[in-house]
């Protein structure tokens, strides 16, 4: 049986999310404001966009004011925020009042829920008030809105940056209010109740564009249903862990939720799903072409089905030499990216395991790839791939021009097409492929191999070099730039006070005095881009090296207790995750999933739709995954037996299962 809705819940009591809290119903994301109880902030529905909104609640008990949001410490007098529950599609959160007023006690318990709106822009706030005083008293609630300056924003325009507000929204009426052609409203179901001793009265309010409709429990009920469907949906065919190994099954399901919150349902978009690299909290609600396809490729198929392959053409209509992202529209954004091309076929190559490839589509992704790899400058048979603004971003010099990822990408992507080719049908120049993949391997090895320093170089247009102790180098190896000699010195430094620290791997290993620096968490060093670490376990893994995969997978299972999704990037010093900039949410925390499926439970997809399980021995315990599903088979299995079954039958491990 798929994961329900309940079994993602999260305890926010333990969160550690950037930017507070945020929820998704697919069709709209609205955050709830830290520290209230049922204060909510800005919200977006693609094209609306109200990134500056409010909604307040004051709760007026028999003349008594009682605020939301109590600050910290000895005088804060209003509702008292107790934690809550975050579940994909809705926000559950838990306050308290009790007090004496002139020797009589006020004690009230509040619940609210937030749930966005599936099929119109908004959100309804549920408030349950349960009276525990010895007394009937009366209850009025004060809801206070702000709607900042909601507007459309054409779908061509959402980007990384979220949007910024638009003009002020001006008041029409008690309860509405129009910026533009855009107008707003706030609907209830009553706003004053009596509650008798030991009672409970819930309220119910609804903030959303005037082409919404609908009463609020009733439209919060309907996106309860939709939520529902779409997490059923979305996990299908994705297996089931338990595990023994603390912390496993939370991280595993906090890395299925970072994908679940990146999926978009409307269908005013290129595709439905359309999956956004972030978008939560409206920014980077765009599908780049890097984290889509490179970090959980097999994943990202299980969740989407039959629709994968619609993404990866609306990812191929872009022109790659230009941008490296779409809009929700289908248009391109940004830059040109060196890592697209191999995205592109990394993506490729799942679908093709999971559903096939048509010969026409192969052909069409190899003079993408082709045209793309145009783009950049020859140096010989490798590439010089520029500055960081096509790369890594990192804030010096460094990981630049002439280097071994992704040069040893391009190889990589050249081998898999024309595996494509021969297993779809395609008329690809196999053999040229497979010869210039060779030349492309050789060449990093000769020209950017330092043997004394035991890693790459990167070549500049003047003949310069520097060497980086970079976590990409890793993904060079994977792709398979290294010889046995230079991936066994490459693996000597994943150790404690280089790249490895307590809570993670470090982009830039931290005995690298020359780039390695704090302020860029990201790629720069005392943390990492949220997939690297999944990634660099599983390429250990793929390289039979399980015992230290494992160390490298043991040091993020702290993000599954302490994050509902994962953002960007974090920190690997300690348990936690840069407060600001855009590093809410991101698609590339499924990595963590992809990593434990094809690498702890050793489940490999084969091009020619086979399948082959050899689970390893995980050195803290073991796992078990059922309900696998893939081409109309159901696979288990339990790495602590070792055992594999197929359609409820036993298959031996390490066999293809066609």
């Amino acid at each position: 049986m798929p994961y329900t809705v309940d079994e993602l819940a999260f305890d926010l009591r333990q969160s550690m999310a950037p930017g507070h809290t945020w929820v998704t119903s697919g069709w709209t994301t609205v955050h709830a404001r830290p520290g209230s109880v049922c204060g909510v902030g800005g919200w977006f529905a693609p094209p609306y966009a109200a990134p500056d909104a409010e909604l307040a609640v004051e709760l007026d008990m028999d003349g008594h004011r009682i605020a939301d949001g109590a600050a910290p410490g000895v005088a804060g007098v209003g509702l008292l925020y107790a934690g809550g529950t975050w579940w994909p599609g809705r926000i559950v959160r838990h306050g308290t009042y009790h007090r004496r007023h002139d020797g009589e006690l006020l004690s009230l318990r509040v619940q609210s829920t937030l749930t966005p709106l599936y099929g119109q822009a908004g959100f309804v706030l549920e408030v349950e008030i349960a009276n525990r005083a010895d007394r009937d008293v009366t209850v009025t609630l004060q809801p206070h809105v702000d709607p900042g300056g909601p507007h459309r924003v054409p779908l061509g325009d959402w980007g990384w940056v979220p949007p910024a507000p638009g003009p002020k929204a001006v008041s029409t009426g008690p309860w509405t209010w129009r910026a533009g052609d855009l107008t707003v409203e706030l609907s209830h179901e009553g706003l004053r109740q009596d509650v008798p001793a030991g009672g409970t009265a819930v309220f119910a309010l609804a903030v959303h564009t005037g082409t919404a409709s609908g009463r609020p429990r009733e439209l919060a009920a309907e996106a309860a249903r939709w939520s529902s469907q779409r997490v059923t949906r979305a996990l299908a065919h994705v297996p089931r862990l338990s595990s023994d190994i603390p912390g496993l099954a939370e991280y595993w399901r906090s890395s299925l939720v970072s994908g679940l919150v990146c999926l978009w349902d409307n269908p005013g978009f290129i595709t439905s799903p359309f999956v956004a690299t972030s978008g939560l909290d409206g920014g980077a609600l765009c599908a780049y072409a890097w984290d889509t396809g490179g970090y959980a490729p097999h994943l990202l198929t299980l969740m989407l089905g039959d629709a994968a392959t619609g993404v990866l053409e609306s990812l191929m209509k872009v022109d790659l030499t230009r941008h490296y992202a779409i809009a929700p529209d289908g248009s391109g954004l940004g830059v040109p990216y060196a890592y697209s091309g191999w995205s592109l076929v990394t993506l490729a190559t799942a679908v093709a395991a999971h559903l096939g490839l048509s010969p026409a589509l192969v052909t069409q992704l190899h003079d993408l790839v082709e045209g793309l790899d145009a783009r950049f400058t020859p140096a010989g048979a490798l590439r010089d791939y520029g500055t960081q603004h096509n790369l890594l971003e990192m804030r010096g010099t460094g990981w630049e021009h002439v280097v071994a990822s992704p040069n040893a990408e391009r190889a990589w992507c050249l081998d898999r097409l024309a595996e494509l080719s021969e297993a779809s049908g395609a008329r690809l120049p196999v053999g040229d492929l497979r010869s210039r993949a060779r030349d492309i391997r050789d060449a990093i090895a000769r020209e950017l191999w330092d043997e004394q320093e035991g890693w790459f170089r990167c070549r500049y247009p003047d003949g310069q070099s520097e060497l980086v102790r970079h976590v990409q180098a890793f993904d060079a190896m994977r792709n398979g730039a290294c010889t046995p000699e230079m991936a066994d010195a490459m693996l000597g430094q994943l150790r404690e006070g280089s790249f490895l620290s307590p809570y993670g791997v470090s982009a830039v290993a931290a005995d690298d005095r020359l780039h390695y620096e704090l302020g860029d968490t990201d790629w720069s060093g005392g943390g990492a881009y949220t997939g690297e670490g999944p990634q660099l376990a599983l390429t250990l893994w793929e390289r039979g090296e399980p015992g230290l995969a494992w160390d490298v997978m043991r040091r993020l299972l702290w993000m599954g207790r302490h994050f509902p999704y994962f953002p960007q990037e974090h920190y690997c010093d300690r348990p936690a995750a840069p407060p600001e900039g855009r590093r809410i949410n991101i698609v590339a925390g499924l990595a963590g999933a992809e990593a434990i499926l094809t690498g702890a439970a050793g489940v490999r997809f084969r091009l020619d739709g086979g399948l082959v399980v050899t689970p390893p021995a995980l050195p803290d315990g073991g796992l078990e995954l059922t309900g696998l599903t893939y081409r109309g088979r159901t696979i288990d299995v339990s790495t602590a037996s070792g055992t594999v079954t197929v359609d409820g039958r036993p298959h031996r491990a390490g066999e293809v299962i066609t």
